[in-house]
């Protein structure tokens, strides 16, 4: 008996995963630019950065100059989420998934 719990799981995939989540080279900290230059920071500022790049775009060149491509194999709470906050919080429709591929 299949069901989509077993035809959904590939040992293959799940093997790179584990590789790509306890590779060596893996960034454990998150990295702002500087002067040209990458430095070390904190999630707090490394977020706040982004957030500051988001809110000049829109600012300057409105909310449909930013968009958002969702996963088809992100849960449908994440993709409800997803367009939710980009509808509501950011105001723009541009939002697309790999769902029709």
């Amino acid at each position: 008996m299949t069901t989509f719990t077993n035809a959904s799981t590939s040992p293959r995939r799940a093997r790179s995963q584990t590789r790509a989540t306890t590779a060596y080279e893996r960034l454990s900290t998150p990295l702002v630019r500087e002067r040209g230059a990458l430095r070390p920071a904190s999630w707090d500022e490394a977020l706040d950065r982004a957030a500051q790049g988001f809110q000049t775009v829109i600012d300057r060149l409105g909310p449909d100059a930013v968009g958002l491509f969702s996963c088809s194999k992100a849960t449908n709470e994440m993709n409800y989420i997803a367009q939710k906050f980009m509808r509501v919080a950011v105001g723009t429709n541009n939002i697309d998934s790999c769902n029709r591929t």
